[in-house]
Order: C-alpha cells, then structure tokens, then sequence
C-alpha cells in the first residue's frame, strides 16, 4: 500500500521533517500488513476501532513499551486525520482512543563538570575532523540546537560579524542564536581548515565530511556519543542531551523561562518546563546547604 499523497502533505502542509515522515510511514506499512494478514482487506479507511485494537493487543503482545505504541497510534491517527480532511471518510476510528499511560523519563543532562572536561581536557584532533567535531560540541552547547539543525546549518546562516546564526527549526520556523566569543573564533578555525579540502561538493552546507559532503545525523550523533563516552557514564549520550544540558545550566544559572523557550525554537512554554526538573533539583540542594534551618 503506498502513501504518496499523505507523504506529501506530511512534508508541504505540516512540514514535518523528514525522518518523522520516514518513522510514520513506516508505521502505517506494518499496520497495513497486520490488517491484511488479520483481516483480508487491503483499506484501511473502512476499519473499526476494535479491529485496530487488535492492532495495539498484536503490539503489547510482541513487548513493545507504551511509548512506542502510543508513537505508532499517533501516526495512525494523523493519518486519519488526513483521510477526514480530503473527505475519504466522515468518521476518525481513533476519535475517542486514549494513549496508553506512560512512565515520564526524565534525562539527565551532562553536568557542567562534563561538558568542560570534554571540551578543555579531550585531545581533538587539530586536522580538519579534528576541529569540526569540537565545534559541533561547542556549538550544540552553546545554542542548544537540535541535531537535524545543525547538519543543516549552511554557511550564510553565520553571521560571525554580529555573532549571531540563523537557524531553521521544525515547521520551517526560524529564529537567531547570539554567539558567544570563543564559539565564533572556533567557527572560524573550523571555516579555515574546511577552505582546505581537496574536493567541496555540498558547498552551501557549514558542516561537511573530509569528502566534501553535507555530514549525516548518525555521524554528528557518533561524535557526541564517542566524546562524552570518555567522562560520563550515563545511559544516554546524545545531541539531545547537550540540548537539554543547554537549557538546564542556563536555567540554573537564573535565565529566564521565555527567554530559554526562544533560544530553544519552542513554541509553547509547556515543552520548555521539562528542562526545569534538574533546575528544581539544583535549587533545592543549594536550599539545603544554606538555609540556616536546614543544618
């Protein structure tokens, strides 16, 4: 069963990027499969929500969290969703359906003790790669962009005049990150050895491989991974966790919530308030050790 036209809508209308699209078309497929093996019929717009339930029974049965299967459901509903907008059906079979109840995981950010060992005390390098995987660390924690912006980062969105980048967020939203001074000399390290390359076929792009070409989302994910691996030992070594380490230490340091939400590309405060879990935490072991009553 294919989904051109639910591609498509996905990408122009709600411009979703495009391993979002990949994970929801993905879904829909093993759904499709489920119900031609289970039901014989190749529609899925003419289901009922037990039939589907039989889908989410088929999920919890193959030990599936209920994160996962709550994401699956997700993409089913929006394709649903879709259906009723284009008028193929009336009803949406998932209209009532309640998402599983999940556990709420909370991710520990590097702590600042690790981000600055990595960056002052790990030996990069001082060829090309060298530089450019220390920059993608500095600047991960030094705006707090997600993975995919940064690999589409090009070189006009720096502007090292007026220390500021443009980025291009979800929903083609864009905003500007202030720079601070030692991030802009290492863009510029960066820029001067990537001139040096031999052959530059994605020249647009700021971060490429040593060949030439725009960098992928698994390597920029290896060089984070790989750096923090040698100071932390928590589970999750990720892009995101330098994300989520940004706003964290900012917040730490008393920034203001609206003001991280927009340095963050958020677009409600809600999806911000996360990052203050391990802020809370830190005021409360401040709270501990100085108020008098507290000894």
């Amino acid at each position: 069963m294919f989904f051109k036209e639910f591609k498509e809508y996905l990408l122009h209308e709600k411009k979703y990027a495009l391993h979002t699209i990949t994970a929801y078309l993905h879904d829909l497929e093993t759904f499709s499969i489920f119900i031609k093996k289970e039901f014989q019929t190749d529609t899925i717009s003419v289901l009922s929500y037990n039939q589907i339930r039989n889908w989410i029974i088929s999920l919890v049965n193959q030990g599936l969290t209920n994160r996962t299967i709550n994401r699956k459901m997700s993409s089913l509903n929006t394709y649903y969703k879709y259906l009723q907008k284009t008028q193929t059906i009336e009803i949406n079979p998932l209209a009532t359906h309640k998402a599983l109840k999940t556990q709420k995981k909370i991710q520990l950010p590097f702590s600042e003790s690790e981000v600055s060992t990595v960056l002052n005390n790990i030996e990069f390098s001082n060829d090309f790669e060298g530089v450019r995987d220390k920059l993608i660390i500095e600047l991960f924690y030094a705006t707090g962009i997600r993975r995919t912006e940064l690999v589409n980062l090009k070189v006009n969105d720096v502007d090292l005049n007026n220390g500021v980048i443009k980025v291009l967020g979800k929903r083609h939203k864009e905003r500007y990150i202030p720079l601070i001074g030692s991030v802009s000399i290492s863009i510029s390290n960066y820029l001067r050895e990537r001139n040096l390359l031999n052959i530059i076929k994605d020249d647009s792009y700021l971060f490429l491989n040593k060949s030439g070409v725009k960098l992928n989302d698994s390597l920029v994910y290896k060089v984070v991974r790989n750096c923090f691996s040698q100071v932390s030992v928590k589970v999750k070594k990720s892009p995101h966790i330098l994300r989520h380490s940004f706003a964290t230490h900012l917040l730490n340091e008393g920034a203001n919530l609206n003001a991280v939400k927009e340095l963050l590309g958020h677009t409600s405060l809600a999806a911000t308030q996360v990052y203050t879990h391990n802020s809370i935490a830190e005021l409360k072991k401040v709270y501990q050790t100085a108020h008098p009553r507290s000894k």
